[in-house]
């Protein structure tokens, strides 16, 4: 039986009306023994088959079917289904089943699985991640363990960062599952319930990690406190109108995640809440009150701000001077207390988030970008009176406090599937957090053609303007050489300020940021043509390929440039991975200044220091700049890890909680 894992997805014929995983509760030692796990077991090679193993006993079994018609191919699958839906999936049907797509693929896509595909598939149905280089066909790929665990009676959910992926990858492969006789559907957020609850029935849904995780609150909401699997049998037999018809779901059976170190480590940070109408007409008076009264605090004399931590702390001081302007705005009665806790939020709107890098206004209202993908999150909001405060200050129509109905963090959301794997293109400095999280391994799997991405050094200017100045002059030259040109900016801001400084300088280019997020399809199939300029923020086409124009790749194809280092070192390698995809050739090189956001805010003091002195910037050379700007990025992506690992205890205390209080979690 191909697995091994500590986790199995049982086929649709079980009895469960809504099968998860239900976690265990751990005691001490095991929580410590899983810790040392963590840190030992991503390191040591996994013990199965090896790539040239798989891919020749699948190309053994191809050499049987290749000379099959289309409709004994449909035999061929009809029969293997009933195979892998009576034993399982055993080895040798798996090979079967493997044999049978890439036989399919080459029918209706004109495609072929390359043997490293082969391979990738294979170590994603042993519940694993697999790292494949961008550009390696990760889509493609997907369909092997899809195919095989649908084929087997196993409803899999294809999850991926966004509708447009989602839609596109299942129209995509289409013609293979149809072939097969396997059913797809697509949930995205802009189907309705109904929509949605049908797409979920079919053998195989393509999502998105959002809709999916908010569906699954809705069915706890729909639930309640975890009535018994029997009792849901004994309510499906009596009639129509149960619990279990309303459900949207049918379970979490067999999660494949696309973009998984996006998915899975960089979207925790945050969690999944779905709420109800709340709040009163008194609110918004009391908080443009608070937001004037924070307005009026001074910075180190009433408060102090942790930029790291993104924090705010009272002084004394200024906890009497809040008392005092309090009672000058008649709002002492809302208590003392909860003063200061919305005070230190409106102080937080104000000084830690910034309009065009945190959030957008579009459309008269407060729209979040997501930090790492450069992406709007439209149906996000923040906590606490956060997005309130934003809302007021940004002069829009302020939204009411919700009260929470469910919710959940996308960590104890993917525990719960019985099997889990995921495939990305940077994973290896999360190895550990996956293993101690998920239980999942990461898996490097090679490139198919030898890489010719060139990484040229980094170059580290003193100052922000001299940054910019270089890069105009760096790009004018390579746009001369007729080479196209990918620039990616930490933010919508950063983007913008240097699409000016190249239309001042007569460069013709085009930019992908959050206000353009519904154009980036067709920005990111003209960036890899000649003398194209794309400037982009951290999405830069994820999950799209940038294909090169004639005569590019004699050129030496697409040259990328950073212009500032991300807070996580994956979002730097997916950047440049735009690049010298699929055997192609490419270069890529970081332009960075010690004026940049992620020294002034993770560097420490030393670097603080060194900002402030324009003559010791210009003395420093140039290997203690790449290591102050190493330490800053190590210490950003410690940070945002307790925070995560931080977020997924305090999930589970308040589950705990609330299950025994008898609400939902």
């Amino acid at each position: 039986m191909i697995g091994g894992s500590t986790r199995s997805a049982t086929p649709a014929t079980s009895l469960n009306i809504y099968p998860e995983r239900i976690e265990p509760r751990e005691t001490w030692g095991e929580w410590f023994w899983r810790g040392v796990k963590s840190r030992l077991v991503p390191r040591l090679p996994l013990r199965s088959h090896s790539l040239e193993y798989v891919s020749e006993k699948v190309r053994q079994e191809e050499k049987t079917i290749t000379t099959f018609t289309d409709e004994q191919l449909r035999t061929l699958a009809s029969g293997l289904r009933q195979q892998l839906r009576l034993t399982g999936l055993k080895e040798d049907l798996v090979i079967k089943s493997y044999a049978l797509i890439r036989e399919v693929v080459s029918r209706t896509l004109s495609m072929r699985h390359f043997d490293t595909q082969i391979y990738g598939g294979w170590m994603m149905l042993l519940g694993n991640i697999v790292e494949m280089e961008t550009g390696e066909g990760k889509t493609l790929t997907c369909t092997l363990p899809a195919s095989t665990a649908a084929l087997a009676g196993i409803p899999v959910h294809v999850i991926t960062v966004n509708d447009y992926l989602a839609s596109r990858d299942a129209k995509w492969m289409g013609p293979i599952y149809n072939f097969l006789g396997i059913s797809v559907g697509v949930a995205t957020q802009d189907k309705d319930l109904t929509e949605r609850k049908a797409a979920y029935r079919a053998d195989i849904t393509y999502c998105t990690n959002k809709t999916v995780a908010f569906d699954y609150l809705r069915d706890r909401i729909t639930l309640g406190t975890s009535p018994s699997r029997l009792r849901l049998q004994v309510e499906k037999l009596c009639g129509r109108n149960t619990k279990a018809s309303k459900l949207i779901l049918r379970g979490l059976y067999f999660g494949i995640v696309d973009e998984a170190d996006s998915v899975l480590v960089d979207e925790c940070r945050t969690p999944l809440i779905i709420a109800g109408t709340g709040g009163s007409q008194e609110e918004q008076v009391i908080f443009s009150k608070v937001l004037e009264i924070a307005e009026q605090l001074k910075t180190g004399a009433d408060f102090t701000i942790d930029f790291v931590k993104r924090s705010i702390e009272f002084t004394e001081k200024g906890k009497l001077h809040l008392e005092i302007l309090a009672e000058n705005e008649n709002i002492t009665w809302v208590g003392s207390h909860f003063l200061e806790e919305l005070t230190i939020q409106a102080l937080t709107a104000i000084h830690l988030f910034a309009r065009d890098k945190d959030y957008l206004v579009k459309d008269g209202k407060v729209q979040i970008i997501d930090e790492y993908t450069g992406r709007l999150m439209e149906d996000r909001s923040w906590e606490r009176g956060l997005h309130q405060f934003i809302e007021l200050k940004e002069g829009c129509e302020m939204t009411t406090i919700r009260e929470t109905l469910a919710r959940i963090s996308y960590q104890r959301f993917f525990r719960k599937y019985k099997l889990l794997a995921g495939m990305t293109g940077t994973a290896r400095e999360v190895a550990e957090e996956l293993y101690y999280v998920y239980g999942l391994k990461v898996i490097t799997v090679p490139t198919n053609e030898p890489l010719k991405r060139s990484y040229l050094p980094d170059k580290i200017l003193p100052t922000a303007n001299e940054k910019w100045e270089t890069i105009i002059k760096e790009v004018k030259k390579l746009h001369d050489m007729g080479r196209p040109v990918l620039i990616g900016t930490r933010s919508v801001a950063d983007s913008e300020h240097l699409s000016i400084l190249l239309e001042n300088a007569g460069l013709p280019h085009e930019v992908l940021n959050a206000r353009q997020d519904e154009k980036e399809a067709e920005i990111i199939k003209n960036a890899g043509q000649r003398g194209q300029i794309t400037v982009a923020t951290n999405m830069a086409g994820r999950g799209t390929d940038i294909l090169l124009g004639e005569g590019v790749a004699e050129l030496g194809g697409l040259h990328v440039i950073a212009t500032e280092r991300h807070d996580a070192r994956r979002i730097d390698r997916q950047l440049f991975g735009r690049c010298g995809r699929q055997g192609d050739p490419g270069s890529c090189q970081a332009i960075l200044s010690l004026e940049d956001e992620l020294l002034l805010k993770f560097g420490g003091f030393l670097s603080k220091f060194i900002a402030g002195n324009t003559r010791l910037k210009k003395m420093l050379p140039d290997w203690l700049k790449r290591f102050i700007i190493f330490r800053a990025q190590k210490r950003a992506e410690k940070i945002h890890a307790r925070v995560r690992m931080s977020l997924l205890k305090m999930d589970k205390k308040v589950g705990t909680a609330l299950a025994f209080s008898g609400k939902v979690d």
